[in-house]
């Protein structure tokens, strides 16, 4: 029997919203495309395609590549640039009752922090910082890597931005609590993992990598053990929500990150396979609830009973 009374809303950051299904960053472009099979407004919210400072063309194709369970992509972060989005992408999105999050991505913490002003004046809902890029003025090494590096770019960044700062971590380190730490000292509202693991195929007829940028981001359900892992690991960790991701292709997927301790869920390379991925899930997810008679989806968030020693 269907729960009518059940509630589907969660807070992230201070910012509420309608159930906890957002769309990853860069496998749902600004929603235009996926607008044409459903209403945008049945999602919790809508983070769109990674953002720079200055328009960027991408990385030379191949730039895709299936594997077993996943894709590997090295798209190279392909969008119009910041102020484009705010003035020709976002009035769009903002036709639907949904939430806005912005991913930004740059080389610098100046970039960062500049990124960040421009969308302060706007109506995005959220900010989230994608910090597996290269600092160019550290040697190259990724912000997300470095715990004291993490911390200062999430401080200053959040000086100039007026939403909630969502800092998005990346799995290539060592302890994944420390780098979540350092973000939540450094002022970060909510935290969103796993970014894409580094993985890399190659053809053996012609012996070179398939990609041409010899390496690339692995997502999918692959990746969803280390996902699920990583998210209770850090939940343990830090006080602030958290929105999982890594592999989510149905309900049941969602529903083991939020016991895994995630207050909401990002869907990506299902959208890839699936059009209606996103509401097919949340339509898993309410079934769930009404199998189990719970009122309040929060209710389950970190409720994993795990063994103990």
């Amino acid at each position: 029997m269907e729960n009518t009374n059940k509630s589907l809303k969660v807070n992230i950051g201070g910012v509420m919203l309608k159930n906890p299904i957002v769309t990853a960053s860069g496998t749902f472009g600004f929603g235009k495309e996926y607008g044409e099979y459903f209403e945008l407004s049945r999602l919790g919210a809508i983070c769109v395609k990674g953002l720079t400072l200055t328009p960027r063309p991408g990385n030379p194709p191949p730039r895709i590549a299936e594997t077993a369970s996943g894709i590997l992509n090295s798209v190279g972060l392909q969008n119009p640039g910041v102020e484009a989005f705010v003035k020709h992408e976002l009035p769009h999105i903002l036709k639907h009752d949904t939430k806005v999050i912005a991913n930004i991505a740059g080389n610098t913490l100046e970039e960062y922090c500049h990124m960040a002003q421009i969308i302060s004046d706007s109506a995005t809902d959220l900010v989230e910082m994608n910090i597996s890029c290269p600092n160019v003025k550290q040697g190259g090494v990724a912000f997300g890597t470095d715990a004291e590096m993490v911390y200062n770019i999430t401080h200053e960044v959040k000086k100039y931005c007026k939403q909630p700062l969502i800092v998005k971590l990346s799995p290539n380190v060592t302890d994944i609590t420390q780098i979540a730490k350092a973000a939540e000292s450094g002022g970060a509202d909510a935290l969103s993992l796993i970014n894409t693991l580094l993985g890399m195929r190659i053809d053996i007829h012609t012996k070179k990598p398939i990609l041409a940028n010899n390496v690339g981001g692995l997502s999918g359900p692959a990746i969803k053990p280390v996902a699920v892992r990583m998210v209770w690991q850090v939940a343990s960790a830090v006080k602030i929500p958290i929105i999982g991701m890594g592999g989510i292709m149905t309900g049941s997927d969602a529903i083991e990150f939020m016991l895994a301790g995630a207050s909401a869920v990002a869907v990506g390379t299902a959208n890839f396979s699936d059009p209606l991925a996103c509401v097919r899930i949340l339509e898993e997810v309410e079934s769930y609830l009404d199998k189990y008679e719970i009122t309040d989806i929060n209710d389950i968030v970190g409720k994993v009973a795990v063994h103990r020693k």
